[in-house]
């Protein structure tokens, strides 16, 4: 029986950042992430990479003509190098400072992008943030802030649909990565699956905020949700 503590507390968290992940495009490993890692670590990081790969499929199902294909292929190829190094990170570091780690990276890549009038997307940038995708998801489920920020600028449906393409490969590709290194023990993904239920709730009650944010507000949104979820990361593991 699926264990009562982690079914309401993990799945308020999966519920929020579906909500969140539906309307803006990434946000499910951002929110529930902190909450699992603080009061479930022997489950991180694997029931947030099922939940990653579970809820982009469900974007894709209405938005997925609106998918840069092209450009994210080079993203693929920094995730595929990127992958070994996050479950190394995952084998070697201490949890602490690579939470810390990991948020000073998001913090240094939202800085630079956000402050910036236009951020050049061109094979160089999206493999280099495919490649800290890869590294950061693996090792801690949450690797959508780099090809976010630089599909900022683009539309709401642009913007899901191309990261929901990266999350579907991306996820299959770090618990795949994990389960040959020995680092997803059967327990991570029942959890995953158990939270499913919270996800596509939460995707299906977004409706209304991502119309709310497709009218001129995504970028603003989007940066909020980066920007946050980097600075909880950082001091909950300063704590």
């Amino acid at each position: 029986m699926p264990d009562l503590e982690f079914l309401l507390i993990g799945g308020l968290a999966a519920l929020i950042g579906a909500v969140v992940q539906g309307s803006v495009g990434l946000g499910v490993g951002l929110v529930a992430t902190p909450v699992v890692t603080m009061l479930f670590p022997s489950l991180m990081p694997g029931s947030i990479l099922v939940m990653a790969l579970v809820l982009p499929v469900a974007t894709l199902a209405q938005e997925f003509r609106h998918a840069e294909l092209r450009g994210i292929g080079w993203a693929f190829a920094g995730r595929l190098a990127g992958t070994p190094l996050g479950a190394w990170l995952v084998a070697v570091v201490p949890d602490r400072a690579l939470g810390i780690m990991i948020g000073l990276i998001v913090l240094a890549a939202l800085a630079a992008t956000s402050w910036s009038r236009e951020v050049p997307r061109n094979r160089g940038t999206l493999s280099a943030a495919g490649l800290i995708s890869g590294t950061t998801g693996t090792a801690s489920g949450i690797g959508g802030p780099p090809i976010a920020l630089l599909y900022q600028r683009e539309s709401g449906p642009a913007v899901r649909a191309t990261l929901a393409v990266f999350f579907v490969v991306g996820a299959l590709l770090s618990l795949a990565t994990l389960a040959a290194a020995g680092q997803l023990p059967a327990r991570q993904v029942v959890a995953g699956l158990e939270l499913l239920p919270f996800v596509l709730a939460g995707f299906l009650l977004s409706g209304p905020l991502r119309r709310y944010l497709d009218a001129g507000r995504l970028r603003l949104a989007l940066l909020i949700v980066v920007g946050t979820s980097a600075v909880v990361l950082i001091v909950r593991n300063l704590i």
